[in-house]
């Protein structure tokens, strides 16, 4: 698995927009799987599951990894293809469709969810040392690993357009 990916193409985000997709990506974090494996650990049907692994694949942000012949039948081994993502400016739509998604997965949060939006106006020094300081937080969580509850941390900053 790769370090890092940068997601910035159409189908990348319409990927992760979608929340079982986001949640495959998760789970493949870990370990790789097949399908059969995921629909189990997610509680999805098969073929969603294998739906969703299509969309990835062609995205760019799942590869096999493994091949075996089962029964007849040749099962594959999913994995991510970076252990993090960061994103490329694109264009609002893409960026929409994909905190859409994320939306969806806060909506169905096990606890209530801290989300805070805050606008504040600050230098471009203060700025730059905010993104810094949110980067490394994100970088340095560590994962607990199995048995723990998954958190998902989203964390923006961006400088609004002020129109006229």
């Amino acid at each position: 698995m790769d370090d890092w990916l940068k997601i910035g193409s159409p189908e990348q985000f319409k990927a992760l927009s979608h929340p079982l997709r986001q949640r495959i990506l998760f789970a493949l974090g870990r370990e790789p799987a097949t399908t059969s494996q995921l629909a189990v650990s997610l509680g999805e049907r098969k073929g969603n599951i294998g739906h969703h692994l299509k969309v990835l694949h062609e995205a760019g942000l799942v590869r096999v990894v493994e091949t075996r012949q089962v029964r007849g039948g040749t099962e594959q081994y999913y994995q991510r293809t970076a252990r993090r993502m960061s994103y490329t400016s694109s264009p609002p739509e893409h960026t929409q469709a994909m905190f859409g998604g994320v939306a969806e997965e806060i909506g169905h949060a096990a606890e209530e969810p801290l989300v805070v939006l805050r606008h504040l106006r600050l230098t471009p020094k203060v700025a730059a040392r905010m993104a810094q300081a949110l980067q490394k937080i994100v970088d340095e969580a560590e994962d607990a690993g199995e048995g723990e509850a998954v958190h998902g941390v989203l964390v923006a900053l961006y400088q609004q357009v002020v129109t006229p």
